[in-house]
């Protein structure tokens, strides 16, 4: 990826926010995370003069570093994970200007002290703060802070998932951070709002006359959600196997995902509105419990197989011990109110599956009645596909006429496709905390999730946990490199549906 403003592209300082804070605390910056996503979006961000000129950032973690060496780590880090890194070397020297970097203990409410010093005057110049921790350390983080005075009225803070693991940890954690951070200056992250695709999701159906009318029970047959992944645990076996697909894809991420597609259209684009209807739709969900979590769901576990032509070692083994954590999903869920009654939403994902994806399919309604009759061929009910990674894309599946004189009218389905990396080929793709953090620096929480969507996202998830401790369900085998235990098939081929593998 290289870096560089286009033509005409880089803003003049009119453009920045006048309330963007001017100091940025990231915890856990020498974290995978820190390292891989937040340290070259921020460089990019610079790069393309998107920043407040005399921002500083801080970085803190429990090594022992000085602040030459942690610019010295973070120019290799940006090398190691920015393809095609080759900016101007007065770019990079001006980024690692910004840096500073001060130790801190977050369980040592002492360590404090000399990160204050750091960001002294932040009470008048506002202060950003991204919380890349354990969970289990948000607690005396926030203390911490609020003991050294950075939780002031301009400071707002950042939290990185998960936030906990079932709806009382969850609040636990929200009741930690409210005690020193009100709500509007708490910004909670789910990655996959901050992507272009997800973002136009809301384009393409609050900006065009298009799609609106039609979006709703009367003329959509169902909706599918897949996030797929060809990896297996790739070193993070503690933290998955506490967690499962079920707690680390769906209750954020998918369910984030299915709210965008359900929700009412919004009065106007900002915090409070989006996030209103959004959370309107999360209460709205029918439970997955007792009685229907046997019809409703499937969970999975990966054996040996292949991906990619790669052998895969099974979930066990790459464990090195027996567990019975899912690492596949699959849901029929419903959403009970009038736009969509009636609807299913299918929702799946899990880990070594035979490609990586995340997309959204709408199927429509096939038209009542067949002019054509038998001369035309079967009709395909029109579809929406919203790819949203690894490429981006819309396409509209329609039905045209094939060429030719002679009288019979044949159909087919072809694609119109709106292709987000040709239409706008003169744009570099971004990484999606890119503008995380730039709306985190900025003060706007449009992106960020709030409590009550959180809680009502939980609520749901643990319904399904019980159900499934209640009738002791275990996950069932597939093969690395498959789509998942026959089951998951059999979920939606019952109502008459395929997966749009």
């Amino acid at each position: 990826m290289q870096i560089k403003a286009l033509a005409g592209e880089k803003p003049s300082g009119a453009n920045l926010s006048a309330g963007a804070a001017q100091s940025l605390l990231l915890f856990g910056v020498t974290g995978d995370l820190a390292q891989r996503m937040l340290l070259p979006s921020l460089f990019a961000l610079h790069c393309e003069g998107l920043l407040q000129p005399d921002l500083t950032i801080i970085g803190t973690a429990r090594s022992a570093l000085e602040t030459a060496a942690f610019r010295q780590d973070t120019a290799e880090a940006l090398r190691r994970f920015m393809p095609g890194y080759a900016p101007p070397q007065a770019d990079l020297d001006s980024f690692l200007a910004r840096l500073s970097y001060v130790p801190v203990d977050v369980t040592e409410a002492e360590s404090f002290g000399a990160l204050a010093s750091a960001i002294k005057g932040s009470e008048d110049r506002g202060l950003a703060i991204f919380l890349s921790t354990a969970p289990s350390l948000f607690a005396s983080a926030i203390s911490g802070l609020e003991a050294a005075g950075l939780a002031h009225g301009s400071a707002r803070l950042a939290l990185e998932k998960p936030l906990g693991n079932d709806l009382g940890s969850s609040r636990e954690i929200n009741e930690a951070v409210l005690a020193a951070f009100p709500e509007e200056r708490t910004f909670r992250i789910d990655h996959y709002l901050g992507k272009e695709t997800v973002q136009n999701l809301l384009a393409l159906r609050f900006g065009n006359c298009l799609f609106e009318p039609l979006w709703t029970a009367a003329a959509i047959d169902h909706v599918q959600i897949t996030v797929s992944e060809t990896v297996g645990l790739e070193g993070r076996g503690g933290f998955y196997d506490e967690t499962g697909a079920l707690r680390d894809m769906v209750q954020n991420h998918m369910l984030q995902l299915l709210a965008l597609v359900a929700m009412e259209p919004p009065a106007q684009f900002d915090a409070t509105a989006v996030r209103d209807e959004k959370v309107k739709v999360l209460r709205s969900l029918r439970p997955i419990d007792r009685e229907t979590v046997v019809s409703h769901s499937v969970l999975g576990q990966y054996g040996a197989g292949a991906v990619d032509g790669q052998p895969v070692k099974g979930y066990e083994e790459d464990l090195g011990r027996r567990s019975e954590t899912e690492t596949f999903v699959a849901l029929k869920a419903h959403v009970d109110n009038w736009r969509w009654k009636g609807v299913p939403f299918y929702l799946r994902t899990g880990k070594c599956l035979p490609v990586r994806q995340s997309e959204i399919l709408v199927q429509f309604k096939p038209v009542p009645h067949s002019i054509f009759g038998d001369r035309g061929g079967e009709l395909a009910a029109n579809k929406l596909v919203i790819r949203l990674q690894p490429d981006e894309y819309i396409r509209l599946l329609v039905m045209v006429k094939e060429p030719g004189l002679d009288r019979s009218i044949r159909l087919r389905e072809v694609p119109l496709d709106l292709s987000l990396s040709d239409a706008f080929a003169n744009q570099r793709k971004r990484i999606a905390y890119e503008r995380l953090l730039l709306d985190l620096i900025n003060g706007d929480p449009t992106l960020f999730v709030r409590r009550d969507e959180v809680e009502a996202q939980w609520d749901w998830i643990d319904a399904i946990r019980d159900g499934w401790a209640y009738h002791g369900l275990k996950p069932k085998p597939y093969v690395a490199g498959s789509w998942g235990p026959s089951a998951a098939i059999a979920l939606t081929e019952r109502d008459g549906v395929s997966w749009n593998d």
